[in-house]
This record gives C-alpha cells, sequence and structure tokens, in this order.
C-alpha cells in the first residue's frame, strides 16, 4: 500500500511513516501542510492520504479542506483524517461519501496491528469512524436534517422537482403561478446551504439530498 502523509508534527510524522513500513507500507512522501499535500498527491497517486485535519498556516480546517479536494480529483484514493481534535461537524461531508474514507482520534491509536488494519480497510473501499465519534455524528446529522428547514409548501415543490417537473409543471400541478414556483425554488436552495456554483446543478444536487432524507 503506498501512502503519503500529511502533518505539521515533524516527530509524529516521522514516527507514523517509520511504523509503515516497518508493518510493510510503502511512504512515498510526506507533507508539512497541506499545499504541499495536494502537490505531493497529484505527483505520486497514492493509494491511501493519512492527514491531519488542522494544519498550518491557520491551523483550523486545512488539512480537511485538501481531503476534499482529493476527494474530489481522486474519489478513489482512500483518506484517513488522523486528529487529535474533534470536527465532526466540518468532516460531514466528507465522511458522507460512505466509502474508502475513515476518522480516527491520535490518542485513541494504541495498536498497530489495528491500525495497519483500518488503513487497509479504508484502501479497498470500506469506511472507518473512531468509536468514541459515532455518537456525535448521528447527533450531527440529526442537528442537520437538510429539510427540516423547508415550509410545507417547499416540501411539496421539491417532492415535484423529485418527480422530474419543470416550474411550469409545478405550478399547474399546486395550482399557483410560475413566479411563485421559482420563489420556493430559490428558498429551498437557500435553506437548504446549495449555494449557486459554476460546477454543480443546484436543482439536482435539491433532489439528490430530498431523495436521500426520506
Amino acid at each position: 500500500m503506498r501512502v503519503v502523509l500529511a502533518d505539521d508534527d515533524v516527530l509524529l510524522r516521522a514516527g507514523l511513516a517509520s511504523l509503515l513500513e516497518r508493518s510493510g507500507c510503502e511512504v512515498v512522501s510526506q507533507a508539512g501542510d497541506a499545499e504541499e499535500l495536494l502537490v505531493l498527491v497529484r505527483e505520486h497517486r497514492p493509494d491511501l492520504v493519512i492527514v491531519d485535519i488542522r494544519m498550518p498556516p491557520t491551523h483550523t480546517t486545512e488539512g480537511l479542506d485538501a481531503a476534499r479536494v482529493i476527494r474530489e480529483e481522486f474519489p478513489e484514493m482512500g483518506i484517513l483524517l488522523l486528529s487529535a481534535h474533534v470536527e465532526i461537524d466540518q468532516a460531514m461531508e466528507l465522511l458522507a461519501a460512505g466509502h474508502r474514507v475513515g476518522y480516527l482520534l491520535k490518542s485513541r491509536v494504541t495498536g498497530v496491528a489495528d491500525f495497519i488494519e483500518t488503513l487497509e480497510r479504508i484502501a479497498h473501499g470500506g469506511s472507518v469512524v473512531d468509536p468514541s465519534l459515532v455518537a456525535e455524528l448521528i447527533s450531527v446529522r440529526r442537528r442537520y436534517d437538510p429539510l427540516e428547514l423547508l415550509t410545507q409548501r417547499e416540501r411539496e415543490v421539491l417532492a415535484l422537482m423529485a418527480e422530474g417537473r419543470s416550474n411550469a409543471g409545478i405550478a399547474r400541478k399546486l395550482w399557483i403561478t410560475e413566479g411563485t414556483v421559482e420563489k420556493h425554488v430559490r428558498s429551498i436552495m437557500a435553506r437548504m446551504r446549495l449555494p449557486e456554483t459554476e460546477d454543480d446543478h443546484r436543482r439536482v444536487l435539491a433532489v439528490i439530498t430530498f431523495l436521500e432524507a426520506r
């Protein structure tokens, strides 16, 4: 298994690299910040990336942000978030993928064999979340129900969107004007936190979210 490590703690990174190599992994490169990590991942295309969530320069979510970029560019690459901090809220999007991803707390890694087995599971398509984080993960899922903030009428509009109806079709079905439908759709996008971008079709994302939440 080819691995790239990213952690700004040099001693921890060196120790982890030594542990992995003694266990039969190939540590192809190491990074001390998120920017360097992205360069190395694009160059080496490893099987697995191990990354700390908090990295320079601000020590907030640079590592996690880099992990999201890696997942977008290399969806089949395994990613393990190995952190001393609980950042479930921020990690939700990445963990929701449900495959080739893991999140472990550094303080909870106590056995080499178990740790290596975790890496292998992630690299081969599995997902691993530290048991101490599971309860909080479930709590976050409940707290951020994407449909919870929608009004009853907005839910009706979204349900018809999921059936493939156009704004005009929704207007005829609900006996409202097309302009009113457009206002509901804009409100749905805002409440579901789906900002307009050049790359994503928000209407499709809203429908997918609706179907997954049912």
